[in-house]
């Protein structure tokens, strides 16, 4: 067996390294987050326990942190369903040439580049001119679409791009309707995607941040509830919910992929 070259061992060393960097801090938060009641934000450690997960449950002096966890998870499901709706809809849509389809598409991904701060101004400037209440369930939930949206139409355009359209020419073929052929052809087919547009919708709205800065009104989500924390809170209460939260968000994504796993097993046993 050929020695390995140098170059793999300097590789490995730097892929070990930016593991480290990449997760060394929520590591960091989640070992400090076990600290003993006197325990303090840095190192070392002041005892082991779970005192501050229990105290996340006690009356909270510093905020309204489960409130501002349900308002994220709420809302993180509005994201999600209508850029679920959205993106399908639209590439359905776009699998026609149709007036204007190509500055509309760049339109759309152009609220990538613009910074995020000065959509959430813009977004709530505009409510504010028509009269609107400036609230979490309505600007923040258009501040977050102009985030969402642009990740589910590339991943939706991308797969009916590669979608073949064969599949759709033989149910229809078969007697099936435009609605029939949707519905038991189409969305089959590209369901793991959808469900890739459902998570990065869920995702990029809980943990959304300067887009709901100017748009959540006097009702904070829970990234907003953490930044506040981080100003008046000096104990280690901050990172035990900030461990909560990175457990909660991996069990989403565990959810999601469990989802996938179950679709493609039916997948199978249908094609068997």
């Amino acid at each position: 067996m050929e020695p390995r070259p140098r170059s793999f061992y300097w590789l490995t060393a730097f892929f070990i390294l930016f593991v480290i960097f990449l997760y060394g801090p929520t590591i960091t938060i989640g070992i400090l987050s076990f600290q003993g009641p006197q325990g303090g934000l840095t190192f070392p450690m002041n005892g082991v326990s779970t005192y501050w997960f229990h105290n996340l449950f006690e009356q909270q002096a510093v905020g309204d942190i489960w409130g501002a966890f349900r308002r994220s998870f709420a809302l993180g499901l509005m994201v999600m369903v209508a850029t679920v709706v959205i993106s399908v809809m639209a590439g359905l849509a776009f699998r026609k040439k149709f007036a204007g389809s190509g500055v509309l598409f760049y339109l759309t991904i152009a609220s990538l580049v613009i910074p995020s701060i000065l959509v959430s101004l813009g977004v709530g400037l505009i409510f504010n001119q028509v009269g609107a209440k400036v609230y979490w369930a309505t600007s923040g939930f258009g501040a977050q679409l102009t985030w969402t949206l642009p990740f589910g139409l590339l991943i939706m355009f991308a797969v009916f791009n590669r979608f073949d359209k064969r599949f759709e020419e033989a149910a229809r073929d078969q007697g099936a309707t435009a609605w029939q052929t949707i519905r038991h052809v189409v969305l089959p087919i590209i369901a793991p995607s959808v469900i890739g547009v459902a998570l990065f919708g869920f995702s990029l709205s809980y943990d959304e941040f300067a887009r709901t800065l100017l748009t959540a009104g006097s009702h904070n989500t829970l990234p907003l509830e953490i930044f506040g924390m981080t100003t008046n809170v000096t104990k280690p209460v901050i990172y035990a919910l900030g461990t909560l939260t990175t457990v909660f968000s991996l069990v989403m994504i565990l959810v999601f992929l469990g989802t996938l796993w179950i679709l493609g097993k039916r997948r199978a046993r249908r094609a068997s």
